[in-house]
């Protein structure tokens, strides 16, 4: 079989591999569908996503779907469509036991965090965990559900927020995250979305999936104390001052998107004298069951994909990816059986 392996910056193959067999406890599943997140996009062209240095082959990718190629155990029939939680969580810890995905030791697809590195979805074939298995309903396409697992980081965000029907909600940074989250804020009934970005293809697109309003921050910012709750996508230390501004006094933002593991200068005068609620999320706990039913629910999330390349141009959908102008969320097609 096919797969593409990372070697190091800018420098990935598609090699010839031994297709691999499911152990005790595992399916194996034929991939349709794997998107290219920022972490993907770190390790293709820095050889590393912050302190994870590809130090052999990676296979990259976690946001996936496909469907069953061979269960051994005969509950999935062949073809039964399909995607997978793609953490296997680390040792329980007794102050977070309901917080598995912040267990110590855990593993998620595509990641060099581990070594061996934990290897990724970009293959035809690949084995996984039985309870890492979510049957996908009869009515959700295999390509919407692609977006399962960072839908399901944005509906994890927005559970640290608290209730937010009928709140208005900020939205800082318009990438697929975001956008996604904007999906997400508007499905659970915020009075208003609005979102900011630096370039005007992202905010169109929020537009285009429910924001009710856009800032280009390089000409104008949102207003001051007006919002329940932000939502802080896109990593930038200027945003997350932003972030702060626009809350409301005792209002809640949520870090959903990483920051590099360095020092950064943020104002924190507003978090202060507001009272503000500052919450970090770190991917997602068991999300993605609800991603996959907003998916099924609500078909213009779809909307969020871009760009669908095939596996043999990885290159070029890398690069796409890298474009937020152009592009929302890139997705590559696997090669077909």
């Amino acid at each position: 079989m096919r797969a593409a392996h990372i070697h190091g910056k800018q420098h990935i193959e598609i090699s010839d591999v031994t297709a691999p067999e499911p152990a005790e406890g595992q399916v194996r599943i034929r991939v349709e569908y794997v998107g290219i997140c920022g972490s993907d996009l770190h390790y293709f062209y820095e050889g590393a996503n912050g302190a994870f240095v590809v130090r052999e082959p990676l296979i990259p990718g976690h946001e996936l779907s496909g469907r069953i190629d061979h269960d051994p155990a005969g509950e999935w029939a062949p073809g039964t469509p399909v995607t997978l939680h793609p953490a296997t969580f680390g040792t329980p810890h007794p102050a977070i036991t309901d917080e598995p995905h912040l267990w110590p030791g855990g593993a998620y697809l595509g990641s060099a965090s581990t070594t061996p590195h934990t290897q990724g979805a970009l293959a035809e074939t690949i084995v996984a965990d039985r309870n890492m298995v979510r049957v996908l309903p009869a009515s959700l396409p295999v390509r919407r559900a692609v977006l399962a697992e960072p839908l399901a980081v944005a509906l994890h965000g927005l559970s640290k927020a608290g209730a937010v029907a009928g709140a208005r909600v900020l939205v800082t940074g318009a990438g697929p995250i975001g956008l996604l989250a904007v999906t997400a804020a508007v499905a659970a009934g915020a009075a208003e979305v609005h979102t900011t970005d630096v370039l005007a293809g992202p905010l169109d697109r929020a537009r285009a999936l429910g924001a009710a309003r856009t800032f280009d921050v390089t000409s104008e910012q949102p207003p001051a104390d007006a919002y329940d709750v932000v939502l802080e996508c896109s990593g930038v230390s200027v945003s997350v001052s932003t972030a702060l501004r626009a809350v409301r006094p005792a209002g809640r933002v949520v870090q959903v998107g990483m920051v590099p593991n360095e020092p950064r200068p943020v104002n924190l005068a507003p978090f202060i004298s507001k009272e503000v609620v500052y919450v970090g999320t770190f991917r997602f706990k068991d999300e993605i069951d609800a991603a996959i039913r907003l998916l099924d629910e609500h078909p213009e999330i779809e909307d969020v994909i871009t760009h669908v390349l095939p596996a043999d141009d990885i290159v070029e959908a890398f690069a796409t990816a890298k474009d937020s102008q152009e592009s929302g969320k890139v997705v590559v097609a696997v090669w077909p059986a």
